[in-house]
């Protein structure tokens, strides 16, 4: 049976985002000279933000329902996330927004992962699953 680690699909989005907002402005500044115009594009912008977002719930509800029961990953991820979205409206794209969304977001799933590891309870009397 094929099964996911929602854990590890998350830190690689979120690796994934990291290197998307780090290597994106050298990769689309060439893009014009074939036409395409994605520089400012608050469309795919908050696309991406959106997938990493649906993709970090999904792992960390998972964690919760299933293992630990808390809510601090969570709360660090949709902080990480205000903090891309915040970056979308401010504008001008300042790189401690980025830099503090990434931290907070891998941060979220290395602490579930953590939890979901020390949760010895799983699925027994005082689990209320």
């Amino acid at each position: 049976m094929f099964n996911i680690n929602w854990d590890k699909l998350g830190i690689a989005a979120s690796i994934a985002c990291a290197i998307h907002c780090a290597v994106m402005p050298l990769f689309i500044s060439s893009l014009p000279l074939f036409g395409i115009n994605l520089i400012d594009n608050k469309g795919f912008e908050f696309f991406m933000i959106g997938v990493a977002a649906v993709l970090g719930i999904l792992a960390l509800r998972h964690g919760f329902k299933l293992h630990h029961h808390r809510y601090i990953p969570m709360l660090l991820f949709l902080a990480g996330i205000v903090f891309l979205i915040a970056k979308e409206i401010v504008g001008n794209h300042p790189l401690w927004m980025i830099v503090a969304a990434v931290v907070l977001i891998v941060s979220a799933h290395f602490v579930n992962y953590r939890m979901c590891r020390q949760a010895n309870h799983c699925h027994s009397s005082d689990c209320n699953h």
